[in-house]
Formats: structure tokens, C-alpha cells, sequence
């Protein structure tokens, strides 16, 4: 059907102009194929069937509502042994407008056991991953039902499948159920993004639904349980398990559903709404680490607070958990009100130090506004969700750190956007074209959408930005919208026409690329900036864009607004004094590439004048040999840490002795004395190429032991490897026996490599008793094959079965890279040693691993 109006469509648009052609009689047919007679058509109309598609571009429209959730009523329990869970959804809904006698509800890779209506047993079929349940009437539009369905969950029996972002769409997850892995413990969590909630509770699993919810979770007493809403009971059965039953009042949607369950601790904090009540703010973490957990996540009552007045709507929901689980599928997770972080967010005091998760905290506070509150009506909206959540930590950062680490954060977000865009990934922000939902958490999403609200903050002002904002969300709440909705409340806001900024960022791809040019000839009183868009060349569209133009004079500074809407324009402006330097886009705001070409007179009185981050550190970055030395100067004491670090990396890259020998002093200070560790971890590149050679192995033995920093740690160690291995070696064993994750890759290496058999218990122990979070079993590995060259036979036999377990137990990163270390030990063991019954074992054995 689809085809064939589009043929027709195009051939009666080429008949309304061409009515002098050459005619002839053809026949028509109707839809069904029969004759209807002949008619007059154009020779124009007969055009080369290749220029005409044979079918539409793919368009992913949204979910037809047949059915409305209203609540669901969930009362589960679970078979460990067997990694299943047994339950019984209660489901109260509406059919939304036609009548039907039907019902049809996804449950992914269950055993569904019975439908029921009360007391009335219920025809269904359950095929392709849908129950059609048969009502026991025809129900109008507006009327409401209730099913009961008996089903049992079975994830590790289905076929799953998952992403780069979400690795896995299993939806609920058994880790180390029997406890058969050391170093954590056994634990049930569940990932609803996108569409997997349907794994473990039949649902229109769908994001422009909403529900209700209440769930009945029956477990052993020993452990705590974790859902959306509020804890309304525990009650203790008589067989030594509890019943904990949360309720979630609010509606919300199928995917931020959430179930945690373990041994965890509770670590309670509090928010105080501005009324003066109390809400609950808890932090569920492994016992070892709850003297840890308000150091992790503390600052969540401030965000929440900054939130809310910023955006003129209080927290909507009843709580505010965060849960911290083992083998997680991603980073984090906005479930409403119980937000699941990956277990890289464990950290003690020193790691934290270095970094912190906030971050990602802020990102899914956020959504509870923006994802749970008002959400996505479809994944192509998803930028709708996810944008938001990006720009909050901008937000964040603003508030929390200051502007220029807000601008930091957000180039490093643009230039990933970049990357992702170079590697042949374009499409429209708001995208009906893809291939699979799963495909829409990408860097066009997360980190475009984030950097497009910065421009339409700017181009609006922060008064109606923030108002236009609260109006979307009080317009949407508990609904589901689009990015249209979006514009119109910030259009009845600021009475402006916004669909020029939309139609270009949200339904258009690409960005602007621009070279800018400076002119300005001294005593003219004429200052000139030519602009062209060159992203025209490639054929991407023309941008109109409204830019900001700050024209620093003898008399101090004057903003002047221009617009871009041609693909090369020059603008005029008038200068009064003495010109020092022009920054176009002084607010560094703009989604571009951009090459700018001034004179190194005004580079340096840029990075002298400009306020803003970017405008410092582009005009360091374009400093000539001149005035090289003054500004490097000036940068390594820069306000924000990244310029001093790009000080001292420009010193590493392009300066030698002696000329780089004027900044030793500077170097040496800020080595052990300057507060982010990012610039003494570039310090210790400089120094060891320019310090004294005698000097330099206790130099850095000192800040291996002193340095508060695993970071610069880390960085020490390496060099000090590179100037005595054996040195590097005894400080990699005295860190050993309790290394901390940020130092696990340089220990690891400097065992391997420098290493002998008495440091294989070191690889031994990790194995055992630790689980590993995202890269920690890489680090392993690496170390262990390297060690694994050098050793005897019968060692060797010992690191097969430690790879064979890292193969078994570790996570999906470690196993990837599995076969590499066992091809790499193959090869070396097979040309290096000579042969024996034991070392063809191994080489066997480790080839076998290759698969």
C-alpha cells in the first residue's frame, strides 16, 4: 500500500505541469488490479523506473495505543537455583478509543501459565513474544479491564541481544546466584531500556505508555530489595522469607521499572523539599563500601535542590535511591526513583580525589524531569530524554564548578560528537530513520541535542529558556511527548517563531563548518569579519545562525549580534580606539568546526582579554613562536587546570633543551603543589626528559609515596620503569597486596614485564577474590600474559587455568580479549621454548581458548 500511493502521488505531481506535452491513451487499473477503462496521461508521466524508489524510507512510527495501561500490580518471587522468577501481573486498563475484545501484552521468553478475569479462566495464545488474551467482552473506548496473568520469568533461556550502550537486553539478571564467584555477592537486578521490562512482567512495553505500579517481592529475609515508589510493608513469612512491597503512586513508563535485590547496605540521606518535609534519599552499596557511599553520591540532596528551583518544578517522585550492582549492562539508569549505577562507581576518598561520578549523577537526577516525568512518546524522540539529561551535567558543572569547567566538559561532549560524526554516523536529532531502536543511544543524542539546548538557551536568554522549560514539563507531566510539543512551549514563552532553529537542529543533520577571517587595517576605523559556511561544499545544508561578536577596543569591549543565513557573509564594525582582538562567538556556544584566521597580535590579546575558556585555550592552541614564551607563561597559571596542562603539554611537544630548561622551576613546583592531578600527571612527562638523570629515580620514588593522586601514582611508576625496572618493580610489589583499581593496569604491567614467577600469587589472588569492573580484567590479562612468556612450564600450566577462569567468570570486556592474550602466549611459547609433552599441553590448551 505503501508503494504504491507514493507511485501515484509522483505521477500526478508531474502531471499538474506538463499539460503541452505529447498524450496517449493508456490503460488505468484501480488498487485491486482490475481495468477501469482508459484515460489521457502524459508522455512526461513515463519516467525511468530507477529514478522512482521502490518503496518509502524507513520511518519508525510511533506505537499504536490500542490498550492504556492504568496500573500494574506485580507479586514475584525467585528460584536461584534456576535463575527464573514466578509471577503473577495484576493489570487494570483502558481501551484507548475502538472497541475490541482483545488484548495483547509482550512477555518475552516466558512460561505463561494462566489468564484470568477474577474467577473467569481466559483464552490466550502466546506466540513470537505476545500474549493475545481474549476479554470476556467487546470493550468500548474509555473502559476499563483487569487481567491476572500467571507466568514464570526465564531470561537465561532466551536469545538476547543488546548494543554498544546497552550490551544486553536479558532484562533481568541473576549474578553469581549460587555464589560460585568470589569477591561479590549474589545479587538480582533488572535493565529496562528500551523495550526489556517485558522480560520479567508481561506489559505494553512501550515509552508512551503509562502505569501505576505495585510489586509484592518475596525473598529471604537476609536480603534488602530495591524498587520504584515507596517501601508500604515488610512483612515476615513464616517460612523465613519477607514480602517488601513498594508502590509507585505516580504514572510512569513500562521501561523505568525496577527491581534490585542482595545483600546490600542502606546508607540513608535526606532531601528537604522547600516546605520543610523530609524525603528519602538512600544509597544501596555492598557493605564494605558503605562507610564509602555518601562520599559517592553526598552531593545527590544538592542536586536535587538546584534542580528543582532551576527549573520551577520540585522533584516529582516519592524518593530518591541509587543502587550500585555487579556486571551492569551499562553505565547508569534513570529508573524512577531507583537509579542503577555499574560497579565502576565504587571508589574510596583517594580514588575519589581524582574523579567523581557526578556527573553521571546529575544525568540521571535529570531525567527524572526529563525521561520519567515528561518522556520520549517514541525512541526517535529519545533525544527528547536524552539531551536533557547531557545538558544537565553542563548545568551541573555551571553551578557546581564554574563556568570554565562547564565549557571544558562541554567541548570534550562536542568533540565526541565530532568523532562519531567523522566515522560516517549523520542523521537527523530526532530520527525516524533507523534500523534498530537500540541505535538511537549515540553521540547524535546525547551529545548534539545537549550542545543544541546550549545555543537555543543562549539564542532565548536564561529567563525564558528555564521558563519555557517549566512550561513543557507542567504541560506533559506523567505524559509522553515529542521535540514538537517542546517548541511549542518555548514559542508561547517567547512569542517567537521557533521552527527556522528547529527544522535545522532537531529535523536536519550535520553541523556548520566555518572559516572565519579577520581584516582590519589600522586608522580606518573599520574592523571587518568574513565568514563561510564551507559545509555547503560537502552538501550539507546552509545554517542560520544568530552569533555574538565581541570587539575588544582601546575603549574596553562592545557585543555586536549578527546572523549567519548566507554561505559567505562579511560583517563591518566600527572601532573607536585601538583594536586589540574581535572573538566571534565570544559566548563559545556554537555546535561548529570552526578555523579562524587573526594575526598572533590578536591571538595573544584574546587569551588575554576573553573570559571564556575556549577562547583561551584556542588562542594558546594558535600561538605563534613570537610570543610563544609569554603566553605559555601566563597559561601555566591559568585559572582552569586544562590549560595548565596544555601548557606543559605544548612545552613536552615542541620545546627541547635548553629552551625549555625557562620553565623547569615552574614545572618542578607545579609537580607536586598544583591541585588537579591531570597537570602533575603532565608535569611528570616533562621532568623526566629534563631533570637531572641522577636526580630523577628518587624524585620519582617520592611521589609514589607521597602523591595523594592513583593517577600520578600511576604516571610515577611508569617512568620510573623507564629509568630502573628494578626500582619500578619494588615499589609494583609493595602496592600489590593492596593495589586499588586506578593503579591495577601499571601494576599489572610492571609485574608482567619486570616481574618472575613469585609475582604469579599476585595474579593468582586478584583472580580470586576480586570482580572486576569494565577494564580490570584486561589489565589482568595483559599482565598475566607477558608474565607468562618469561616463566617455566609448569608456571605456565597454572596462567592456563587462570585465563580459563578470567574466560569463564569475567566480564564481557575481559572475555573479548581472552583469545588475544591466549594467541599471544601460543605463538611465544611455541617459538621460544623448546618442545615437551607438558609445553605442547599448554600450547594446546591455549590455542583452544582462541576460539
Amino acid at each position: 500500500m505503501r508503494i504504491s500511493s507514493f507511485v501515484i502521488f509522483a505521477l500526478v505531481s508531474v502531471t499538474l505541469y506538463t499539460s503541452c506535452a505529447t498524450e496517449k491513451n493508456v490503460e488505468e487499473e484501480d488498487l485491486s488490479g482490475k481495468t477501469k477503462g482508459k484515460r489521457i496521461i502524459s508522455e512526461m508521466e513515463i519516467v525511468d523506473s530507477e529514478l522512482i524508489p521502490d518503496e518509502l524510507p524507513l520511518y519508525n512510527a510511533t506505537r499504536t495505543r490500542l490498550t492504556d495501561l492504568i496500573h500494574t500490580n506485580l507479586a514475584v518471587s525467585f528460584d536461584w537455583s534456576k535463575s527464573q522468577m514466578k509471577g503473577i501481573a495484576t493489570i487494570t486498563a483502558m481501551q484507548h478509543f475502538y472497541a475490541s475484545d482483545s488484548l495483547f501484552l509482550d512477555a518475552k521468553g516466558m512460561q505463561i501459565n494462566t489468564v484470568s478475569a477474577g474467577s473467569m479462566l481466559l483464552n490466550f495464545s502466546y506466540a513470537n513474544d505476545v500474549i493475545a488474551i481474549k476479554l470476556p467482552k467487546v470493550y468500548q473506548g474509555g473502559e476499563k479491564f483487569t487481567v491476572a496473568i500467571d507466568y514464570i520469568a526465564k531470561p537465561d533461556e532466551r536469545t538476547t541481544s543488546g548494543s554498544a550502550a546497552i550490551t544486553s537486553d536479558k532484562g533481568l539478571y541473576f549474578i553469581n546466584p549460587k555464589n560460585e564467584v568470589g569477591g561479590f555477592m549474589p545479587q538480582i537486578w533488572t535493565q529496562g531500556e528500551t523495550e526489556a521490562s517485558s522480560v520479567w512482567f508481561p506489559t505494553i512495553d512501550s515509552p508512551n505508555q503509562k502505569t501505576t505500579q505495585q510489586i509484592a517481592i518475596t525473598v529471604d529475609k537476609k536480603y534488602a530489595t530495591l524498587s520504584n515508589g515507596k517501601l508500604v510493608s515488610e512483612k515476615q513469612n513464616t517460612d523465613g522469607t519477607r514480602t517488601d512491597t513498594w508502590v509507585q503512586d505516580k504514572p510512569h513508563a513500562p521501561y523505568l521499572f525496577m527491581m534490585g535485590v542482595g545483600e546490600f547496605a542502606v546508607v540513608k540521606d535526606v532531601y528537604v523539599r522547600p516546605d520543610g518535609s523530609k524525603m528519602d534519599v538512600n544509597y544501596y552499596v555492598e557493605p564494605e563500601y558503605a562507610n564509602q557511599a555518601k562520599a559517592i553520591f553526598g552531593e545527590t540532596p544538592a542536586m536535587i535542590k538546584y534542580f528543582s528551583k532551576l527549573l520551577g518544578v520540585e522533584y516529582p517522585w516519592d524518593k530518591y535511591s541509587q543502587i550500585i550492582v555487579r556486571e551492569y549492562v551499562s553505565g547508569a539508569m534513570e529508573n524512577t526513583g531507583a537509579v542503577t549505577f555499574g560497579d565502576y562507581a565504587y571508589k574510596d576518598s583517594r580514588e575519589l580525589m581524582d574523579e567523581t561520578d557526578n556527573s553521571t549523577i546529575a544525568h540521571e537526577l535529570f531525567h527524572h524531569w526529563f525521561g520519567d516525568l515528561v518522556t520520549c512518546e517514541s525512541w526517535s524522540n529519545l533525544s527528547v530524554n536524552e539531551s536533557f539529561a547531557n545538558y544537565s551535567q553542563y548545568l551541573w558543572d555551571e553551578n557546581r564548578y564554574g563556568l570554565d569547567e562547564a565549557d571544558y566538559q562541554a567541548s570534550q561532549e562536542m568533540q565526541s560528537y565530532f568523532n562519531e560524526f567523522a566515522s560516517g554516523v549523520d542523521h537527523d536529532l530526532i530520527h525516524f530513520g533507523y534500523n534498530n531502536q537500540e541505535d538511537m543511544f549515540d553521540r547524535h543524542t546525547y551529545n548534539k541535542g545537549g550542545r543544541i539546548l546550549h545555543m537555543l538557551r543562549n539564542h532565548i536568554g536564561d529567563a525564558a529558556f528555564f521558563k519555557g522549560l517549566n512550561l513543557y514539563l507542567e504541560q506533559n507531566k506523567f505524559k509522553a511527548a515529542e521535540a514538537q510539543q517542546l517548541r511549542l512551549a518555548l514559542e508561547e514563552v517567547t512569542g517567537q517563531d521557533l521552527n527556522w532553529f528547529f527544522n535545522q537542529w532537531y529535523y536536519g543533520a550535520g553541523f556548520p563548518v566555518l572559516e572565519v577571517q579577520h581584516n582590519h587595517e589600522y586608522g580606518t576605523g573599520v574592523a571587518s569579519v568574513t565568514v563561510t559556511q564551507r559545509q555547503v561544499d560537502n552538501g550539507i545544508q546552509l545554517f542560520r545562525i544568530p552569533v555574538e561578536v565581541a570587539v575588544y577596543e582601546g575603549a574596553g569591549v562592545t557585543i555586536h549580534k549578527v546572523e549567519l543565513n548566507q554561505q559567505q557573509q562579511t560583517f563591518n564594525f566600527p572601532v573607536t580606539g585601538t583594536l586589540q582582538t574581535i572573538v566571534f562567538d565570544h559566548q563559545q556556544m556554537l555546535l561548529t568546526q570552526m578555523e579562524e584566521t587573526k594575526t598572533e597580535e590578536m591571538w595573544v590579546a584574546q587569551y588575554k582579554l576573553a573570559k571564556r575558556w575556549k577562547a583561551r585555550q584556542v588562542a594558546l592552541d594558535n600561538i605563534g613562536e613570537i610570543n610563544k614564551n609569554e603566553l605559555i607563561l601566563l597559561a601555566l597559571n591559568d585559572a582552569h587546570w586544562s590549560i595548565r596542562a596544555q601548557a606543559v603539554n605544548e612545552i613536552n611537544a615542541s620545546m627541547k633543551q635548553p629552551e625549555s630548561l625557562v620553565y623547569r622551576d615552574a614545572i618542578l613546583k607545579m609537580a607536586t603543589s598544583d591541585k588537579n592531578y591531570n597537570v602533575r600527571v603532565a608535569c611528570l612527562s616533562y621532568i623526566e626528559a629534563n631533570a637531572p638523570a641522577k636526580d630523577l629515580p628518587s624524585l620519582f620514588q617520592n611521589i609514589v609515596v607521597s602523591d595523594s593522586s592513583y593517577s600520578v601514582v600511576g604516571s610515577a611508576i611508569a617512568s620510573l620503569y623507564r629509568l630502573d625496572e628494578k626500582l619500578a618493580l619494588a615499589e609494583a610489589r609493595k602496592l600489590a597486596p593492596n593495589v586499588k583499581n586506578p593503579l591495577l593496569s601499571v601494576v599489572s604491567s610492571v609485574l608482567g614485564a619486570a616481574g618472575d614467577k613469585n609475582d604469579l600469587a599476585f595474579f593468582t589472588n586478584q583472580i580470586a577474590t576480586k570482580s572486576f569492573s569494565r577494564y580490570d580484567g584486561i589489565s589482568i590479562l595483559n599482565g598475566l600474559a607477558i608474565l607468562g612468556v618469561k616463566l617455566e612450564t609448569e608456571d605456565q600450566t597454572k596462567i592456563v587455568g587462570l585465563i580459563q577462569k578470567l574466560k569463564a567468570t569475567g566480564n564481557a570486556n575481559t572475555k573479548m580479549l581472552v583469545p588475544n592474550a591466549a594467541r599471544y602466549l601460543a605463538e611465544a611459547i611455541e617459538k621460544n621454548q623448546a618442545k615437551s609433552p607438558a609445553n605442547n599441553k599448554n600450547i594446546a590448551a591455549f590455542k583452544a581458548m582462541m576460539e
